[in-house]
């Protein structure tokens, strides 16, 4: 059986080297900082990350201080 994700929203905080980001999640009650790296489909699909993106983080129920990135939602003061 596949493992269960848990998904989240947060912002980037920081962009770190090799694809990685700090990540502030909002929906969590005491608002974690976690390591986020890119997902595959991202970086095959030349999305750029910077820091103040709102993402979607995908974080396992085994190591819940890192997390893929698997979408860059839309700003909605940007004409993205």
């Amino acid at each position: 059986m596949k493992e269960q994700k848990w998904i989240h929203e947060g912002l980037i905080t920081e962009s770190l080297p090799n694809g990685m980001f700090r990540v502030r999640l909002d929906n969590v009650d005491n608002e974690d900082l976690i390591l986020g790296y890119v997902s595959g489909r991202i970086r095959r699909s030349f999305i750029r990350i910077l820091p103040g993106d709102r993402v979607k983080i995908e974080v396992s129920r085994y190591d819940s201080t890192r997390g893929r990135i698997i979408y860059r939602l839309r700003n909605k003061d940007s004409n993205d």
